[in-house]
C-alpha cells in the first residue's frame, strides 16, 4: 500500500513538472511572437502579416525612388558608374573594380570625399562612396519592379540580407546620401522618411513583387 502511494506521488510531481515545462514553453513562444511584431529584430517573413495589395502598392513607391539618379547611379548595369540627372556615363569612366571602390589609382574616394565638395556639379560625397561589390553588383538600370522587387529579397543577389537587415538598410549612411545630393543635383521624389515607411510596409506585409506590366 505505501509502495504504491509512492508511486502515485512520483506520478503527481512528473505531471506537475510537464505541467510547468509546457507554460514554461507557452511562456517563451508568447513572448516571441511579441518581440516579432515589436521589435524588428526579430522579424521574418513567417511572422508578418501579409497583404498582397498594401505590399505592391508600397513597392510602387520605393520603384519610384530606387529608379531615381541618386539611387540608380550607383546601381548601373555595367561597370562604370553613371553621373547627373540624366544618368550618362560617369566622365571620367572609373571602373567598379572587385570591391566596387574603383581600380588602380582611379579610385572612388580620391574625388568623393567624406562631404559633398562646394560648388556646381562638384562631386557628391560620403565616407562610404562606392559601386556595389563585382560579385553582387545589385544592378537597378533597366530592371521592372517586378524584377527589381524579387532581386532584393532573393539572398543570392542582395548581399545574403535578412528581412531584418533590409529593413535596417533603410537608415545606411551611403542610401541617406541620396537625400543630401551636391550641388545642382535632385532629389528623389519623396523625402527619406516616406521613402522609408514605404520600404518597410513593403517587406513587412509580404514583399510582394508587382506583376509585369502588359
Amino acid at each position: 500500500m505505501i509502495l504504491f502511494k509512492h508511486k502515485k506521488q512520483r506520478k503527481i510531481v512528473r505531471s506537475g513538472i510537464g505541467f510547468f515545462l509546457i507554460l514554461l514553453v507557452l511562456g517563451i513562444s508568447v513572448g516571441m511572437s511579441e518581440k516579432n511584431f515589436d521589435n524588428e529584430n526579430y522579424i521574418t517573413l513567417s511572422s508578418l502579416k501579409k497583404d498582397s495589395v498594401a505590399s505592391k502598392e508600397a513597392f510602387k513607391k520605393v520603384y519610384s525612388v530606387l529608379m531615381h539618379p541618386r539611387c540608380m547611379n550607383c546601381h548601373p548595369s555595367g561597370d562604370i558608374p553613371l553621373q547627373g540627372d540624366d544618368s550618362h556615363l560617369h566622365g571620367m569612366s572609373p571602373h567598379r573594380g572587385k570591391d566596387g571602390k574603383g581600380v588602380y589609382a582611379m579610385k572612388c574616394a580620391n574625388c568623393h570625399q567624406n562631404e559633398n565638395t562646394p560648388g556646381l556639379h562638384a562631386p557628391p560625397g560620403n565616407p562610404e562612396w562606392h559601386l556595389p561589390p563585382a560579385d553582387m553588383k545589385m544592378v537597378f538600370e533597366g530592371r521592372t519592379a517586378n524584377q527589381l522587387a524579387k532581386q532584393l529579397i532573393d539572398k543570392s543577389t542582395n548581399g545574403n540580407k535578412s528581412i531584418k537587415e533590409l529593413i535596417a538598410h533603410a537608415e545606411d549612411t551611403l542610401v541617406k546620401a541620396g537625400w543630401h545630393p551636391a550641388e545642382g543635383l535632385s532629389l528623389p521624389p519623396m523625402s527619406h522618411a516616406e521613402f522609408k515607411e514605404a520600404w518597410i510596409t513593403w517587406l513587412k506585409t509580404g514583399a510582394y513583387a508587382p506583376e509585369e506590366a502588359n
